[in-house]
């Protein structure tokens, strides 16, 4: 048996891993990668492109984002005195009022930084190195990625993109396109936002699919050297989180069979991912993303649709909160700090936090190099001494600390009179619908073997939390209904992404889920699971694990049945190895 532990997980990578890319998208970043990697890149799930428009936006959907209200303000310096109690730190205004000491804030040009996370970001180069290369795409080394040139976009002009001798390259992708100055002619585009995709009257459909494929497509001719002569020998898992609609999901497929030329694709949910990830069958998954934090609860390999819960906050709102408390206590150097309009900023604050927040009683105050980002300047570095830094954090279980006026969910109305993608999955056969509206794909009924019997994404928009973390996930366990399976979730708590990641979080959530519990139920344990691998790439190590273990590819749709036939799925095609298939990860996860 140990023979076989040993041995089967190589032979099954080299088998079925090396043609597998596992792609997980996230409203952020994507995590994407071939299946025997062990870990995956995680790439900013962002475009720029070149524009000549006037007025010029910095963001696509810049003019979503909404001003603060006074009531808001009022909830959130509310919500920190509550947390200061907690944490037995000196109340809001209290601390400056009383404040002992000068904090010394000076611009340290001069200052040799003693770690990588003192080092600023630098401008994003925006011209192109080879003057051959082609207008559309980065570098020279980026030819023939999307199949379009400039001259597509509305607002761009070849007569319009040389500036003096220089040449402006058409796209620029991922954490350089966050390093561009907001004195250049660029547009900065996420096709996701808040765990939707990020459809507006400022950013229509065919733009975001337009955007997800060109960065998708980079990535694998860049990043993982895979050309388009090449893509009919892989296939794709796409490890999707559970706030997606159906006709995203559909659309996703398409982007992966249609457009990037993959030979097959299968659809998991990040959830049940994550559990194999873990080598785990039953547990209560909380996924903590940048902008998104959700909960569901899976048992034996099945996720309990009823059970999940969406809550509109991540990490980028604990950075904007970071930034806020430390203007408040005014610890912050003069300088111009900017989120939305200056993406630069943005890197740095989640640098920050990564590196000082923690979750811990008393005062965490810490000594950091800030940077300063001018138009057409060299970044700037100020050194300053940082307080509270437990107290962002802490927004995770007291929302109201965190306002959402930043990237708030995308309108949902064009989901309203779209079929329901899951609505046949109950029946035995699968056949094709004619009286479907026309759309992208008309005439397609899809079937999701992978979910059992019961459909886990609505049609509709998924309802948001306005609750904490800490009320969503006993809320998300005590639906479930029946005590033994609440007692084995609630000792198997799995956090994921990248908040996971922060110092003292895991005693936290165990200390507020215990005490959001009801008196009345009778559960006295809760415990948090370490994670085996680092939490932000749990869900697409568990993407790579089933696609490598799903010998029968039951649940797989092939380019061809896509494109031109729809999906026409043969009655017993459903999930029903999780048993068998969880065994397989633990065994895979072990050797």
């Amino acid at each position: 048996m140990d023979y076989l532990k040993t041995v089967i997980p190589s032979q099954l990578v080299a088998d079925r891993g090396s043609n597998l890319v596992v792609i997980n998208p996230g409203s952020a970043n994507i995590r994407i990668g071939l299946a025997p990697q062990d870990a995956p890149l995680n790439i900013p799930h962002c475009i720029a492109r070149y524009t000549n428009q006037r007025p010029k936006f910095n963001l696509q959907d810049q003019m979503l984002n909404s001003q603060v209200t006074t009531a808001q303000h009022m909830e959130r310096e509310k919500a920190y005195d509550t947390i200061a109690s907690l944490l037995k730190i000196p109340f809001l205004d209290e601390e400056v009022a009383n404040n002992s000491f000068p904090r010394k804030i000076g611009r340290a040009d001069g200052y040799n930084p003693q770690s990588g996370r003192s080092v600023a970001f630098q401008w994003a180069n925006v011209y192109e190195q080879d003057a051959g290369s082609s207008l559309a795409l980065g570098t020279s080394k980026s030819k023939g990625i999307t199949g379009e040139s400039v001259e597509k976009h509305e607002g761009t002009g070849a007569e319009e993109i040389y500036s003096g001798n220089h040449k402006f390259r058409g796209h620029i992708f991922g954490e350089e396109a966050l390093r561009i100055s907001p004195t250049e002619p660029y547009c900065l585009s996420r096709p996701i936002r808040r765990g939707h995709f990020n459809i507006s009257q400022h950013y229509p459909l065919q733009q975001v699919l337009e955007d997800m494929h060109a960065i998708w497509d980079w990535i694998l001719i860049e990043k993982l050297h895979i050309p388009h002569s090449e893509r009919n020998m892989y296939s794709a898992v796409l490890v999707l989180p559970e706030t997606f609609d159906n006709r995203e999901i559909k659309e996703m497929l398409s982007i992966a069979l249609r457009d990037l030329r993959f030979s097959s694709a299968v659809v998991h949910q990040e959830g049940l991912a994550a559990v194999f990830g873990n080598g785990l069958s039953t547990a209560c998954i909380v996924n903590m993303g940048a902008q998104v934090t959700s909960v569901v609860c899976i048992e034996d390999g099945v996720a309990l649709p009823n059970t999940e819960k969406t809550l509109p906050f991540g990490g980028e709102d604990i950075s904007r909160c970071l930034l806020w408390t430390q203007r408040h206590h005014q610890t912050w150097p003069q300088i111009r700090t900017d989120m939305l309009t200056k993406p630069i900023d943005l890197l740095m604050l989640n640098r920050l936090k990564e590196s000082y927040c923690g979750i811990k009683e008393g005062e965490l105050d810490a000594v950091a190099v800030v940077h300063s980002y001018e138009d057409g300047m060299p970044a700037g570095s100020h050194k300053t001494r940082l307080t509270a830094l437990n107290v962002p954090p802490m927004g995770l279980f007291y929302p109201t600390l965190l306002i959402p006026d930043i990237y708030p969910p995308p309108p949902r109305s064009w989901f309203h009179d779209y079929e329901n993608m899951l609505e046949d999955t109950l029946h035995m056969e699968y056949s094709r619908r004619p009286d479907m509206s026309d759309g992208l794909f008309p005439g397609i009924s899809v079937g999701y073997p992978m979910w059992e019997s019961y459909p886990i994404f609505s049609s509709k928009p998924k309802k948001e939390e306005k609750v904490g973390l800490a009320e969503a996930i006993t809320s998300s366990i005590l639906s479930t209904g029946r005590i033994d399976l609440q007692r084995k979730l609630f000792c198997s708590i799995q956090l994921i992404g990248g908040v996971a990641l922060t110092a003292g979080v895991i005693p936290a959530v165990e200390e507020r889920v215990l005490h959001a519990i009801p008196p009345n139920e009778a559960i006295d344990t809760v415990e948090v699971l370490q994670s085996r691998t680092n939490p932000t790439f749990v869900p697409w190590k568990g993407g790579a694990i089933l696609g490598i273990l799903d010998f029968g590819r039951d649940a797989w749709i092939y380019r061809e049945d896509w494109i031109h036939n729809g999906i026409h799925f043969r009655s017993g095609r459903k999930y029903k190895d999780s048993y068998y298939l969880q065994a397989q990860a633990t065994c895979y996860i072990n050797s």
